[in-house]
């Protein structure tokens, strides 16, 4: 009787794998597209409990990128040569500002040290996708007479003027970020001891801390929360209707503010919180409790704050030069 020879079994080539009804490489597991490492990068980020308006950040500067690069590309094809060209694109064809630029480099970069941290990318992207310098008088600061033409065109009259004023002095007194001053809560307000507290969540370092505010900062505030407190709102500062107020609408009334009262430097909270750094400085404070106000994790981001003008120096000179020992 003759022998059935039975068929050998055959085994998948390596490198193979049954997906449905498609067989796939093993190696193209390998590859993802930007979107897909943007979208494991966000679900990264989201664990570190940052800020909603940080994660917002970070979707609108990727979404700027994906709008240079044009079609999705895949991480075996993503060079250094894209980033710095989207450096060019954002200089020359957008025309935007250096500061604008560099925030959106240091979203992206991070970004994309993270794929090369998780080995999905190769080249490391990241050390020649840097931050360009900007020029360190390009942090404008307001005169105190360019303050006080703003603060003379208010119609304190009205509530949103009165609100308006109240804004302009607790920003240059607290020196807090506009999104710190939207968080405000009325019951972190003590009017007695002149403090307002900022809650870890509200703060930018996801760290709590007090900002002092000086006695006519305190009485308008008094004021001011006396006339809002029938909206029964837990924010600080509010819309005429008495909900909670937005970023935008605080930088619209300070910039149409600017414009009325002939102010030519860009009127922005920030350039308020630049002015008051200064000014506290010049006035006699130290860099250290200017810090601690500031909400800085480290001196050399508190520098940029305090750069005097040449005038400036050369005033401080004449005051304090060892020559004057000699006279």
């Amino acid at each position: 009787m003759q022998t059935k020879v039975m068929p050998k079994k055959v085994k998948p080539k390596l490198g193979k794998i049954r997906e449905g009804s498609k067989t796939k490489n093993k190696a193209d597991s390998n590859i993802l597209t930007l979107d897909e490492m943007f979208h494991k990068f966000m679900a990264a980020k989201k664990t570190e409990g940052l800020a909603s308006r940080t994660l917002d950040e970070y979707y609108n500067n990727y979404a700027y990128l994906k709008e240079f690069l044009g079609n999705d590309m895949t991480n075996e094809n993503v060079t250094t040569e894209d980033f710095q060209g989207y450096i060019g694109y954002m200089l020359h064809d957008k025309e935007l500002s250096p500061m604008t630029v560099n925030i959106r480099i240091r979203n992206m970069r991070a970004f994309i040290r993270y794929c090369h941290k998780k080995e999905w990318i190769n080249e490391p992207i990241h050390e020649d996708f840097k931050p360009i310098k900007t020029p360190e008088d390009t942090l404008e600061s307001f005169t105190p007479d360019e303050v006080m033409r703003m603060l003379d065109v208010i119609d304190d009259s009205t509530y949103t003027g009165f609100r308006n004023k109240v804004i302009i002095y607790v920003l240059l007194d607290t020196l807090v970020r506009i999104s710190e001053l939207c968080a405000m809560k009325r019951r972190n307000v003590n009017l007695e001891k002149g403090e307002i507290f900022l809650e870890a969540m509200d703060t930018k370092t996801r760290k709590a801390r007090i900002v002092p505010i000086t006695e006519p900062t305190i009485e308008l505030l008094k004021e001011y929360m006396e006339i809002t407190d029938d909206f029964g709102d837990e924010h600080l500062f509010l819309t005429y209707d008495g909900h909670e107020i937005n970023h935008a609408t605080v930088r619209i009334d300070l910039r149409d503010l600017g414009r009325e009262a002939g102010v030519k430097k860009r009127v922005s909270p920030h350039t308020f919180r630049h002015t008051g750094a200064l000014w506290y400085i010049k006035n006699g404070g130290d860099p250290f409790s200017l810090q601690k106000t500031l909400g800085h994790t480290d001196m050399s981001m508190t520098r940029k704050y305090i750069q005097m003008s040449n005038m400036d120096v050369q005033g401080q000179h004449k005051k304090f030069s060892p020559i004057n020992n000699l006279v």
